[in-house]
């Protein structure tokens, strides 16, 4: 929490806020943390919840529908009065955790559903240990797990389950050229491995490179049965042959046409072979004094580039 809410110098007795907010379709939600007062009984520096509030948008009229400051939530009934549930959450959990019936506020639960299907790529392990490259368990899995640890249940639902694995064999081909991927579920788990142009037998998950490997689990995330609506990924490029960075970034220009898709990168190679395949304006991060800020973003979250944009229209 203290890395996160250091923004730069602050006045004396401000008290450093971290602000967070997403908008689906006519909904939105937004919510605020903080550091414990000396009151409360909490660890120190654990985020606590300031305030969280969902409010809905018809033409030029804003409704909320659910307001949270502290640990007192406020939920709108279907009569439109209000409902008070004093201590019905901990100062360190979310409303949207803490609320699961869904007739209080049923837009609590539309949200939470939403959310629940986004998914954060930091890191796969690729050690001679790690889950994904040992054989899983035989379930369809339309979109691959943070962890990835259901890499070869996500390739074998496309193999087996779809019956049709040719976009991921072009893309095999795009990062490995004369190269083949198979999946298969033989005895209730499933596994895959990859033949290479220049080698006399395929290899299995245990027996390929850290890059390589990792590189196949990016293809799951970006090629599986069913993307997530939101894709969060945390330096992609650790790990992998330059030569797989123009390949990746076709790929993620490819799966953008399906989901929306974050990505942190720090690549200049991945930025340049991104910029040429995507028409979207890439956003970087500086550091000024020890704040950190996305260049070119105004006080009031516009780009600068994007405000001359409108001056030429």
């Amino acid at each position: 929490m203290n890395s996160v809410c250091w923004s730069g110098i602050r006045k004396r007795g401000e008290d450093g806020r971290l602000r967070l907010s997403a908008t689906f379709d006519s909904m939105s939600y937004s919510i605020e943390l903080g550091f414990p007062s000396p009151l409360q009984a909490a660890f120190p520096g654990e985020p606590m919840i300031k305030s969280e509030t969902i409010q809905t948008t018809h033409g030029k009229r804003t409704v909320k529908l659910m307001e949270r400051i502290n640990s007192l939530v406020s939920v709108r009934g279907e009569s439109g009065a209000w409902n008070a549930h004093k201590d019905a959450v901990l100062p360190s959990e979310t409303a949207l955790a803490a609320f699961s019936d869904g007739k209080q506020c049923p837009e609590i639960d539309l949200i939470r559903n939403a959310m629940m299907g986004w998914r954060f790529y930091h890191d796969f392990r690729t050690d001679p240990s790690s889950p994904i490259r040992k054989p899983c368990l035989a379930i369809a899995t339309p979109s691959l797990s943070a962890d990835g640890i259901d890499l070869a249940a996500t390739l074998a639902t496309l193999y087996v389950i779809r019956e049709d694995a040719s976009d991921l064999q072009d893309a095999i081909q795009d990062a490995f050229p004369g190269a083949e991927l198979r999946a298969w579920e033989e005895s209730g788990r499933c596994e895959f491995d990859l033949q290479l142009e220049d080698m006399p037998r395929p290899f299995r998950a245990h027996e390929l490179s850290d890059g390589t490997l990792k590189y196949i689990c990016l293809l799951a995330v970006f090629m599986g049965y069913r993307l997530p609506p939101f894709i969060a990924l945390n330096e992609p490029e650790t790990s992998l042959h330059p030569s797989l960075l123009a390949p990746l970034a076709r790929l993620i220009a490819k799966a953008s046409r399906r989901a929306d898709i974050w990505i942190v990168t720090h690549s200049e190679q991945l930025m340049d072979a991104l910029r040429s395949e995507s028409s979207v304006p890439l956003r970087r991060v500086i550091k000024s004094k020890g704040a950190t800020a996305i260049e070119g973003l105004t006080i009031g979250g516009e780009y600068r580039d994007e405000e001359s944009e409108e001056d030429d229209d």
